[in-house]
């Protein structure tokens, strides 16, 4: 499935494409959160165009605001998501099967574009989706979803992107990890051959697009959370490739 065909080439510039990209998305992501936290309204706003008041029961508190995201329930969302969370398990698959061949091919300790590459990949899924959005982000930023706000049928009070105000206990909303796997789903078509970009690299793009905004029309995650986990991966992504570029060797080994 991922390109084999690249060699080692020797590093002839002092800052590698990997490491101005990895600076370039970390920037970006540190400035659309100071922009989401400034203005919590851009959240909210596209929030309310997905959620749908109802009246509220008469037994309900005054002042409750009652209503749905009724796309949370659309069969053909729930198939869509079905579909395309089994996606980051088929690339995990691909990644191993290719590092272990590769493997029996050289032995394991001869390193190759296609391990190093491989490797990159499998690090950044861990350390992204795994630790830092699933372990750390999810389970301490204490921002409530949408769904689980005063504002939109639930009981807790809303926090803005970047504050750990919120009074969420587990699997929180800041930042989605969907739209991670999303994300990263998306630094995989880099690796794609030439002839495979067209026919898996279109449609492997789209899903990953599609990931992180079906979160925000089921009111499962606010916008920020969504862009925001999409994009880290991207920049954890771009940090993997940094460490595999700077640690290449240099004579060409072709996988």
């Amino acid at each position: 499935m991922y390109d084999n065909s690249i060699a080692y080439t020797k590093r002839t510039a002092s800052v590698s494409r990997p490491f101005l990209a990895f600076l370039a998305l970390f920037a970006l992501w540190w400035l659309l959160l100071l922009v989401f936290y400034r203005f919590p309204g851009i959240d909210l706003a596209v929030a309310r165009s997905v959620f749908t008041a109802s009246p509220c029961a008469s037994s309900a508190p005054l002042g409750k605001i009652c209503g749905t995201f009724a796309l949370a329930r659309n069969p053909l969302l729930e198939i869509v998501r079905g579909l395309t969370l089994a996606l980051p398990y088929i690339a995990i698959a691909v990644l191993l099967t290719n590092l272990i061949a590769s493997w029996r091919r050289h032995g394991i300790r001869r390193r190759t574009s296609k391990t190093d590459r491989s490797i990159a990949a499998l690090l950044s899924l861990a350390i992204g989706c795994g630790l830092i959005v699933n372990t750390l982000l999810k389970g301490y930023a204490g921002r409530p979803r949408p769904r689980s706000t005063d504002l939109f049928g639930g009981s807790l009070d809303f926090v803005q992107a970047g504050s750990f105000a919120g009074r969420c206990l587990g699997n929180c909303s800041f930042v989605s990890g969907e739209a991670s796997s999303g994300g990263w789903l998306l630094c995989l078509v880099l690796l794609l051959p030439p002839r495979l970009r067209l026919p898996l690299g279109i449609p492997l793009a789209a899903a990953a697009i599609i990931m992180p905004f079906m979160r925000v029309l089921t009111g499962a995650h606010y916008l920020s959370d969504a862009i925001l986990g999409w994009l880290l991966s991207l920049v954890v992504f771009a940090a993997a490739m940094t460490v595999v570029d700077f640690m290449r060797p240099e004579t060409p080994v072709r996988s």
